[in-house]
C-alpha cells in the first residue's frame, strides 16, 4: 500500500535544480517510509535505477567502494551486472539505502557527483550520530532532506478524506468555523490520527483491519522495540541515559510542567550530562525536543536554554503504544476514554505530543516559555509553544497554548501577550471547539495546526 507524500514534490525540485550536481540525502527516523518513497520516485522519474540497500549488500558489493573508485567505468559495469539493470548517463539514479551502515559509500559521493553520469539518492536514520562520521569525511556535495512520519494532511489523504483539507485551509484563511458536521467529521479523522499515528505500517494495519487501533498497535510496539535495539547498539557511555529518557516520555508529559527534571532520574545528575543523551534522540528523529526561550525575541534560538526541556515522541501514535501496556489499551478503555475526551492528564500528554509533531512536520523548531512569580512560588506564565515568521526585519512571534478540554482559561496568554505585544504577530489556542475568536486570540481546532 502506498501512500501519498508532499516530500515527493521536493524530490521533483531537486532533480529540477541540482541537475546532477548534488547528491539528495533523505534523512529520517527508522520506518517513516523513506526508502519507499526514494524508490518510487526513481521507478517513476527515470528510464532505470539500482538500489543499493546495505542492511544487506553483498561483501562484492562494499568492496567496490575500496577498489574501484579509481576506474568509474569499471565501478559503474560491476554494480550494473550485480544489480541486471542498464544503466543510461543522466536518465538513470542509483540509491544508497540505509547508507549510514555503509559510510564509505557516502564518503565516495564527492566522487560520484562529480562524474556526472548519474542522479545519486541517500536514505538513512542516525546519520550524523558520531559513530557513522567518524572516519569519514561528509561530502559537500549532498542536499540533506528531513523526512517524518505522515502529518494530518497526508492521513486525510490515505484515508481517502482529500476533500476535507482545503476546505480546512479555506475557513482557517477566513477565520471562521467549519460546517459543524465537517468539523465533526475533521475531528473524528484527527483523533484517529492521534491513536494510529503516522509511521506507515501502522496506518496500513489500521487500514486493512477496518479500522482495528488493535492490528495498529501491533506495528507500533514492533517499531517501539526496533527503536529500542537501536539504542542498545549506542556506546556505553550515554546508553543507558538515552534508554531512561526514552523509557521516562510518557511520564514526563503527564505531569503539568512536562520538562525534564534531570535529577529526578538519577538523584545528583544534571542537565549537562545529557548533552549527548539529547543530541541521539534528537538526530535519531525519534523525539521531538522543545527548549525553553528566556527573552522571546528575533532568533528564538540565541536565548534558549539546555537546562529546561520537554521531550516530544516523533510519533504520537508510537507514544499511545509507548504509554499504554496492551492489558491497559483494552481492560481500561483507552481509546473510548479518547474519543469520548475523558482520559484526563494523558488526553492532555496526547494532544501536546501530537501539536509538537505537526509543528515539527510543518517545518518549526519548538521552543516554550515559562516565567516564575517569586511571590507566588509558581509559574505564572506558561506558553506551551512559540513560533515565529522567521523574518529578520518584520520579525513577529505567535505564542500556542493547547487545551484538550473544552473548558479552560487563558490568563498565562493574556500576560504574555502583554509583556511582549510588541514582538507578536498573533496568538493562539489550539483546543477540540470549532474555530472562535475572542481578545485578539484565534482558537483553532487541532487539525488547524496543519495551517499554522
Amino acid at each position: 500500500m502506498l501512500f501519498k507524500r508532499k516530500i515527493y514534490n521536493k524530490f521533483l525540485a531537486w532533480k529540477q535544480e541540482a541537475n546532477g550536481q548534488k547528491a539528495l540525502l533523505v534523512e529520517g527516523a527508522r520506518r517513516i517510509g523513506k526508502s519507499t518513497v526514494v524508490e518510487e520516485f526513481a521507478k517513476n522519474e527515470y528510464k532505470s535505477y539500482i538500489l543499493i540497500d546495505f542492511a544487506k549488500a553483498p561483501e562484492n558489493v562494499k568492496s567496490y567502494f575500496q577498489l574501484h573508485l579509481n576506474d568509474l567505468d569499471t565501478f559503474y559495469m560491476l554494480l550494473s551486472v550485480q544489480y541486471g539493470v542498464q544503466l543510461y548517463p543522466r536518465e538513470s539514479a542509483i540509491i544508497f539505502d540505509e547508507v549510514q551502515l555503509f559510510p564509505k559509500a557516502r564518503e565516495a559521493i564527492k566522487y560520484l557527483v562529480a562524474d556526472g553520469r548519474y542522479d545519486f539518492l541517500e536514505t538513512g536514520s542516525l546519520i550524523s550520530i558520531k559513530e557513522n562520521v567518524k572516519d569519514i569525511v561528509i561530502p559537500s556535495e549532498e542536499r540533506h532532506l528531513k523526512m517524518y512520519p505522515l502529518d494530518f494532511e497526508e492521513f486525510c489523504w490515505a484515508l481517502n478524506e482529500a476533500p476535507l483539507i482545503p476546505y480546512i485551509r479555506d475557513c482557517f484563511e477566513k477565520r471562521g468555523p467549519l460546517e459543524r458536521s465537517m468539523h465533526n467529521k475533521a475531528m473524528l479523522l484527527f483523533m484517529q490520527y492521534l491513536l494510529v499515528g503516522g509511521m506507515p505500517m501502522s496506518i496500513v494495519a489500521f487500514l486493512e483491519g477496518q479500522k482495528d487501533f488493535g492490528k495498529s498497535d501491533v506495528e507500533k510496539r514492533d517499531i517501539l522495540e526496533l527503536y529500542r535495539n537501536d539504542m542498545m547498539k549506542i556506546k556505553a557511555q550515554y546508553r543507558s541515559k538515552v534508554l531512561a529518557i526514552f523509557d521516562q516520555i510518557p511520564g514526563l508529559l503527564s505531569r503539568h510542567e512536562k520538562r525534564v527534571v534531570f535529577n529526578k532520574i538519577v538523584e545528583g545528575s544534571m542537565a549537562d550530562q545529557y548533552e549527548e543523551t539529547f543530541f541521539w534522540l534528537s538526530e535519531s528523529m525519534i523525539a521531538n525536543e522543545c527548549r525553553r526561550v528566556s527573552d522571546p525575541n528575533v532568533g528564538l534560538s540565541l536565548t534558549e536554554s539546555d537546562t529546561y526541556i520537554k521531550c516530544y515522541l516523533g510519533d504520537t501514535g508510537l507514544l499511545v503504544s509507548h504509554a499504554f501496556d496492551e492489558n491497559e489499551l483494552l481492560e481500561d478503555e483507552v481509546y473510548k476514554q479518547i474519543f469520548a475526551g475523558k482520559l484526563g492528564l494523558n488526553e492532555g500528554m496526547l494532544y501536546e505530543n501530537v501539536i509538537a509533531q505537526m509543528l515539527v512536520s510543518n517545518g518549526h523548531r519548538l521552543f516554550f516559555y515559562t516565567q516564575y512569580n517569586a511571590e507566588k512560588r509558581r509559574n505564572d506564565i506558561e506558553i506551551d509553544f512559540i513560533i515565529a515568521n522567521n523574518s529578520k526585519t518584520k520579525y513577529k512571534m505567535y505564542p500556542i497554548e493547547v487545551k484538550s478540554g473544552a473548558k479552560y482559561s487563558f490568563e498565562s496568554l493574556k500576560r504574555f501577550k502583554e509583556k511582549y505585544k510588541s514582538r507578536i504577530g498573533g496568538c493562539y489556542i489550539i483546543h477540540p471547539r470549532n474555530l472562535i475568536e475572542k481578545d485578539d486570540v484565534l482558537c483553532i481546532p487541532p487539525y488547524m495546526t496543519i495551517c499554522l
